[in-house]
This record gives C-alpha cells, sequence and structure tokens, in this order.
C-alpha cells in the first residue's frame, strides 16, 4: 500500500530484457536469441525477449522467468548488464529496462518452448535491426562478456562438457571477432590447471584427432580461495 509522498508521484513501467548468448560449435559462431515482437508498437520487428516485471517479483526473477519461458532452462550463467530509462526509448509509454545477458549452451535448449516462441539464434556477425535500443542493449552486454571472460572462466558456460583446445580457442575467437595467437593462448589456459585431459578424442576434424578437456570448477573454487586470479587476456 502505497501512502504519503510515494502516491503524488508519476508511475513508471518496469520491464527486463534478456540478452542470450549460445555458440555453435560446429560453425564456430556466437549467436545471439531472437524473437519478433507480437506486439505494438514495433510488431513483427526483431527484438530481445523480454516482459515485464510483474507484481511481487524481483527484477532477476522476472529475467529468470523469461528466459525459463523461452528456453526451458534454469540455473544458467545470468548476470545483469544495465538498466535503460531514456524517456522516450520506447513509443509505448515510460518503460525502464533492466538488461541482463545469459551464457547458455546451445544444444540445450528446449526445441518445443523454441518453436513456440518463434524464437531464432542469430549471428552476432549479421544481426538485423533490432527494435528501440535493443542494439545498444546487445553492444552493451558484447563488450561486457569481452571484459568478463578475460578475468572469470565463464566462457565455458557456452561449451558443451567435453571440448578440445581448439575448439575452446574457436570460441574466444568467435566472442572477440579476430584471431588469437595459438601459442600464446594455450600456453596460458595450460598453466592453470583448470582443465583435464580425457583419454578420448575428437575425429572429425582430422585424422590424428584431438584429445578433449573438460573444464574443472572446483579446481577454480579452490584455486580462487587460495588468491588465484584466472587470466586469459587474449587481447
Amino acid at each position: 500500500m502505497m501512502t504519503g509522498y510515494y502516491q503524488i508521484e508519476g508511475r513508471h513501467l518496469v520491464a527486463v530484457d534478456c540478452i542470450i548468448f549460445g555458440y555453435d560449435i560446429r560453425d564456430k559462431d556466437l549467436k545471439l536469441l531472437l524473437v519478433k515482437r507480437n506486439m505494438d508498437p514495433g510488431r513483427g520487428e526483431w527484438s530481445l525477449p523480454g516482459g515485464f516485471v510483474k507484481e511481487g517479483e524481483g527484477v532477476f526473477e522476472a529475467a529468470c522467468r523469461v528466459l525459463n519461458q523461452l528456453t526451458g532452462l534454469q540455473n544458467v550463467y545470468m548476470e545483469q548488464s544495465f538498466a535503460y530509462g531514456d524517456v522516450n526509448r520506447d513509443p509505448g509509454g515510460r518503460v525502464i529496462s533492466v538488461t541482463y545477458f545469459a551464457l547458455i549452451k546451445y544444444l540445450d535448449i528446449d526445441p518445443v518452448k523454441q518453436k513456440t516462441s518463434g524464437a531464432q539464434w542469430r549471428s552476432m556477425k549479421e544481426l538485423p535491426k533490432l527494435v528501440f535500443d535493443h542494439r545498444k542493449m546487445v553492444d552493451r552486454a558484447l563488450r561486457q562478456l569481452r571484459e568478463k571472460v578475460k578475468i572469470k572462466p565463464v566462457g565455458f558456460e557456452l561449451l558443451p562438457e567435453k571440448f578440445t583446445l581448439v575448439h575452446l580457442q574457436d570460441l574466444y575467437e568467435a566472442i572477440y571477432q579476430r584471431k588469437v595467437d595459438r601459442r600464446n593462448f594455450r600456453k596460458k589456459i595450460q598453466s592453470m590447471n583448470l582443465l583435464e585431459k580425457l583419454d578420448e578424442k575428437e575425429r572429425e576434424t582430422s585424422k590424428r584427432g584431438a584429445f578433449y578437456y573438460r573444464f574443472l570448477p572446483a579446481n577454480y573454487e579452490e584455486f580462487t580461495r587460495q588468491g588465484f586470479y584466472f587470466n586469459l587476456d587474449v587481447s
């Protein structure tokens, strides 16, 4: 119940918009999950998935709800990116949007929910025109992701459980959208003791094959408690 000062102030709508990144390991391509708006203004235009924050719901809970309705996923890596509150950002009304970027495994999305929502993966290299200020939201989140993967092992959230070192380097190149030095990259990642080499090889891309690895989150947590600093700056 609102009382006193709160009653005389204007009301604004609060929304969340989700920047959902996925990585296509076969195409070596960082992708973004988009939908077409089914309401005015902007009906039929490409948009980030989002929605209004409901009564009794926090903004993070709202973002989790939007992501789950679209993908069927829960407990994925999600981080608040920014708040957008320009007066005229949404022609439909005074809407303040809080954005979150999420990292999900490309093949984990629920195909039924994806089909129902009409969500589509689009390459970050060839994004369509987005509604309102959504392109600004995406650009900011991508910059944040590029900084984050330098100092925390969040990139593994985009990879399958087992991967090769080539897959890992391809991922970083897709995020940065440029080549990185192979020898320097491998030297850095292998020096951290965060990967377990498996007795299994990937043989689709070469006859000799490349060994699979898996990320060891328990090692990372233990090393962090001991003062370890993740640093995979390949710029």
